[in-house]
C-alpha cells in the first residue's frame, strides 16, 4: 500500500457523532492504514484536529487527546523552518493557501503517494502526490 497523507478533516469527521456516514468511514479509513504502517499526519493536523474537535464538535479535551492514541503506527511529520520555507515555495507555484501548501510540504517530505483531503482538488497531483477525496460520492 501506498504512504497516505490525512488532513485534518478527516480525523475530525472520526469524532463527528453529527455526521454518523462520514465519522464510520472515516475510522474504517483511519484503521486501514494503521495496520499497514502507511499513514502518516503532521503536528499542523493533531494540532488542527484538537482545536477544531474541542471547540466546534464539543469533544471533551481529553477524549480529543485519547483520540490521537488511534494513531499509534503513523507518522508523525514535524513542522519546521525548511518545511514552512517548502510551503510557502508550493503556496507561490501552485497559488494554495498557506496552510493547505503546509499540507502538502509536510507530505512531501514523508514520500507520500496520496493526500486524503477534502480541502485541495481530487485527482490533482502535487509535488508527486495525488489528492484524493476519500469521502467523495462516485461520479
Amino acid at each position: 500500500m501506498s504512504r497516505v497523507f490525512l488532513d485534518t478533516n478527516i480525523l475530525v469527521y472520526s469524532v463527528d457523532n453529527n455526521e454518523p456516514a462520514k465519522r464510520d468511514k472515516c475510522r474504517d479509513l483511519i484503521r486501514s492504514l494503521g495496520g499497514e504502517n502507511v499513514g502518516v499526519v503532521s503536528t499542523q493536523v493533531l494540532q488542527e484536529f484538537y482545536v477544531v474537535a474541542t471547540r466546534k464538535l464539543s469533544v471533551e479535551p481529553l477524549t480529543a487527546r485519547r483520540a490521537m492514541h488511534l494513531l499509534p503506527n503513523f507518522e508523525v511529520v514535524t513542522i519546521t523552518v525548511p518545511l514552512i520555507e517548502l510551503a510557502i515555495d508550493i503556496n507561490v507555484a501552485d497559488q494554495l493557501s498557506f496552510w493547505d501548501a503546509l499540507i502538502v510540504a509536510a507530505a512531501t517530505s514523508a514520500g507520500c503517494d496520496e493526500m486524503w483531503t477534502e480541502d485541495l482538488q481530487h485527482g490533482r497531483t502535487l509535488r508527486g502526490g495525488r489528492v484524493a477525496d476519500p469521502l467523495r460520492s462516485p461520479a
